[in-house]
């Protein structure tokens, strides 16, 4: 992994776990319906970029490495491999 994108990444990491801590904390005392909602869409948007950041290390090394080969089959696998990340974050985002 490309170190300043793992750093960043465990940041972003480290954040989540705080939130989500918090979304727990505020169910368990059964705050405001509002306030936990707008918890759970702060940690939904932090998710976010974390899989932005995985996404740009991913695409910085395994993909150009898979094209960089020059090999049909490494290219078909390299686009076959984003097509489907694509179509699960579709399904998920309906």
């Amino acid at each position: 992994m490309i170190t300043d994108i793992k750093q960043r990444a465990l940041h972003r990491s480290k954040i989540l776990q705080g939130q989500f801590k918090g979304l727990e904390k505020m169910i368990a005392e059964e705050e405001y319906c509002m306030d936990i909602l707008t918890q759970s869409l702060a940690i939904q948007k932090s998710l976010g970029s974390l899989n932005k950041l995985i996404l740009e290390n991913h695409l910085k090394t395994h993909v150009a490495e898979k094209f960089a080969s020059g090999t049909d089959n490494d290219s078909r696998s390299a686009i076959e491999e984003l097509l489907n990340l694509y179509e699960l974050n579709n399904i998920r985002s309906k």
